[in-house]
Order: structure tokens, then C-alpha cells, then sequence
């Protein structure tokens, strides 16, 4: 199984993504700043992950404001918060582990913790994020594959396995768990996932190393192959959920979702519970992340279209729940209608 972050010592060591599959490398920081613009780079992706990643990066901001005695320790953990947080919009893990360790450093701040007392609790704390997730993804990975049938042929969008996750992943996860672990044939057809490809770079790279046959494909030939009745089920991930199970990940999930209904094939989406916003009930509250048009026409660095045509970049879009089969979560699979069992999930985890 990959391992996409870790933390050494006082370090944060992270697989750089975007290199892959050419390229294997790993970074290993003591900068908060460049946990972020790892972040912003999509060199750390995946919702779960980057839960991992901005606890880990606070604590490397911790450990910078500790040493830097002209600096107000707590007035530096906000402005560390602060940068984390504007690095990627739509997931909402991120701000759900930020605002865990919030809590944390609040607490010292009231009761005049030291900065080494405030450090400690807060590696302590981005540690058991990272443990809980990893425990998490086997449960998802596990409900998951109770939905995979041996010799089902699967679809699947972006990339949610190991370097989207601290563990098995989400749907790729399940798929993982279902051949694995149970022994199941399962076929993978894998959508490129435009711009920057991370289904054919990231997922088939994941199902290639575990030796599960994967078949990449373009965004725009999912509906041919459904049509030719080559696909049995699909499952995706998901960045942001709300309380009546829309839910928003990348770009070209919803697309997928509508061609699934019209075929009447079952569409799923995976995810931890930390991926639920209970504060909105519907996906148009969900903001979108608009990144860089360049990644539209020149993704990775290199040049598809003519220089100074008008590009757009939305990171993701929302596909609503009734175009949803089923939730898949560490606390089991959710069937519609989704929003009683998510609002009485909401008291267990509040």
C-alpha cells in the first residue's frame, strides 16, 4: 500500500504527486508554507489526505512559531490556520481538521500553555487524525466491496485510493478490499480524468502496483461504454457532502452520475463521515474551487491549445442525491433517502 504522507520527528514527509507515474519522489519539509503550496499544487490531493496534511502542517507552523521568540506564539497559529485554510475551498475535510486543532491550541491559549505543551498536543492530535482515517478507510473499503460482485466491471472517476487517503482509500478502496481481500474478479475502467489526468496517472498506477486490471479510458467514452452494456456498477468519491446527500468532487462526476441514471446502472459514492458539511443542506451552498485555466490548456506543462484562448477551471462540480445509489461511510451504507440518516449521524459525531 502507498503512503503518501508521514510524519518524521518534526517533519512532514509527502509523495509528490504530480510526478507520478513517471516519477516517485518524496519531500520532506519543516515549512508550514510549503505543506500549503504543496497543497495548492496538488503535489498533497484527496479529501481525507489533506485533513492529514493541514494537521501536520499546523504543527510544523507550531514548531516555527515556538522557536521565533519575536513572534506572539498564538497571534502566528492563526496566521498559520489561516494559510492553510485558503488553500483548497470545495474539501471540507480540511477545515474539519483545522478546526479540531483550533480547539487545541484555544484551549492552551486560555490556559497559558507553553508553546512546547501546545506543540505536543497538537502532533498528538494530527496523529490520531491520521490513525482515525486510516481505521476509517478499511470501514469504507470494507461496506464498500459488499457492493461488488465477482466479475463486475466498475467504473470510476479521479483517483481515491492510498495517495488520496492515510490508508486502503474510498472507492478505490472498496474495489481494492473487494479483490484483495475477498478474492472477487473485478474488471476497472478507469475515467483519464481531464485536466490533469489523475485516473489514468494516479489510479491506474495504484491498481497497476496491486495487479488489478485496469483499463483507462477517456472522460467522454463512459456513456459509449455503458451503452454497450460493458459497465455494472460505478463508485466515486466525494470532497463535500451535505445533510441531503448531494455531494461535490471533481469535475466530470456529475456527468457520470447522469449517464448512470439514464442507463439505470448503480451509482455510488465512498467517503468518511469528516467529508459530511452538516452545516448545509443542499449542494448549491457548497463552494466551488476555480483553479488555474493554464491547467485546462496546457495541464502539466504542456501546451494542447492555441496560446491566448479563453479557458474555465472549475476543480469540481455537485451531483444531487437522487441521481445517488448509495452512500458508502466507515458507519455503513446509506440508501435514500439520505437525510434522516445523516442528520442522526450528525448527533453521534458532534
Amino acid at each position: 500500500m502507498l503512503k503518501a504522507v508521514e510524519w518524521k520527528g518534526e517533519n512532514f514527509r509527502f509523495l509528490d504527486q504530480t510526478l507520478l507515474p513517471q516519477k516517485e519522489v518524496y519531500i520532506e519539509t519543516s515549512n508550514y508554507q510549503e505543506v500549503a503550496e504543496a497543497i495548492r499544487r496538488l503535489k498533497i490531493r484527496g479529501a481525507p489526505l489533506l485533513g492529514v496534511a493541514v494537521a501536520y502542517g499546523l504543527c510544523l507552523g507550531a514548531l516555527e512559531g515556538e522557536k521565533d521568540k519575536h513572534k506572539d506564539f498564538f497571534d502566528f497559529l492563526k496566521e498559520v490556520d489561516r494559510v492553510l485554510r485558503l488553500t483548497r475551498p470545495t474539501a471540507v475535510n480540511l477545515s474539519w481538521s483545522l478546526d479540531r486543532l483550533k480547539g487545541i491550541w484555544e484551549k492552551g491559549k486560555k490556559e497559558g500553555w507553553s508553546p512546547r505543551e501546545v506543540v505536543n498536543s497538537l502532533i498528538d492530535e494530527a496523529r490520531k487524525i491520521e490513525e482515525e482515517d486510516y481505521k476509517n478507510n478499511e470501514k469504507i473499503a470494507r461496506n464498500g466491496a459488499q457492493l461488488l460482485q465477482n466479475g463486475d466491471r466498475v467504473l470510476t472517476h479521479c483517483n481515491t485510493g492510498s495517495l488520496a487517503c492515510s490508508g486502503w482509500g474510498t472507492a478505490l478502496g472498496a474495489i481494492s478490499w473487494a479483490v484483495l481481500q475477498e478474492g472477487k474478479k473485478i474488471q476497472v475502467y478507469a475515467d483519464e480524468t481531464r485536466p490533469l489526468w489523475q485516473g489514468a496517472r494516479l489510479t491506474a498506477f495504484e491498481l497497476m502496483k496491486n495487479s488489478i486490471p485496469v483499463t483507462v479510458i477517456c472522460d467522454n467514452m463512459a456513456g459509449y461504454f455503458m451503452s454497450q452494456g460493458l459497465v455494472d456498477k460505478v463508485i466515486v468519491g466525494a470532497d463535500r457532502v451535505t445533510l441531503q446527500g448531494d455531494a461535490a468532487n471533481k469535475i466530470g462526476t456529475y456527468s457520470v452520475a447522469v449517464l448512470a441514471h439514464y442507463h439505470k446502472i448503480p451509482f455510488y459514492m465512498a467517503f468518511p463521515l469528516s467529508s459530511v458539511d452538516f452545516s448545509i443542506k443542499e449542494g448549491r451552498e457548497i463552494p466551488i474551487e476555480e483553479r488555474d485555466p493554464e491547467e485546462v490548456v496546457a495541464p502539466l506543462g504542456m501546451r494542447i491549445a492555441p496560446l491566448g484562448v479563453g479557458a474555465k477551471n472549475p476543480a469540481f462540480d455537485v451531483t444531487p442525491h437522487n441521481l445517488i445509489t448509495a452512500l458508502v461511510t466507515e458507519k455503513g451504507i446509506i440508501y435514500p433517502p439520505f437525510e434522516e440518516t445523516l442528520q442522526n449521524w450528525k448527533v453521534e459525531v458532534s
